[in-house]
C-alpha cells in the first residue's frame, strides 16, 4: 500500500504581530486542533498532526534570528486552542541559565 503525497499545501491563516518593530508572522493550519490541559505539576499538550505542526511553526517563528527577547504568542481557548484548554503562552527568553 503506498499513500501520494498531496501537493495541495494546507490552507492556513496568518497573523502578524510586531515587537519592538520587528514583524512575525504566525500561521494556524485551519485543521489544526490543540488542547492544552493542567495536570496540576504537569501540563499536557494533545493535537492532530495539523495542530502539532501549527505549534512547531509558532515556535520555529519565535527562534529566528532578530526576534526580540520577550516577543510572545498568548494561545486560549478563543485563540488558537479547542475549547476548554487552558491558556498557554509561548515566549523568547534571550536569558541563559
Amino acid at each position: 500500500m503506498t499513500s501520494e503525497a498531496s501537493s495541495t499545501p494546507p490552507v492556513s491563516t496568518e497573523v502578524t504581530v510586531v515587537t519592538d518593530g520587528v514583524p512575525q508572522v504566525f500561521t494556524w493550519e485551519d485543521e489544526a486542533r490543540t488542547t492544552v490541559r493542567s495536570l496540576g505539576a504537569e501540563v499536557v499538550i494533545e493535537a492532530n498532526v495539523a495542530g502539532l505542526r501549527t505549534l512547531a511553526g509558532h515556535l520555529l517563528t519565535l527562534a529566528k534570528d532578530g526576534v526580540p527577547d520577550g516577543s510572545h504568542l498568548h494561545l486560549e481557548d478563543s485563540n488558537g486552542l479547542a475549547e476548554g484548554s487552558v491558556g498557554l503562552v509561548l515566549e523568547r527568553s534571550n536569558e541563559v541559565d
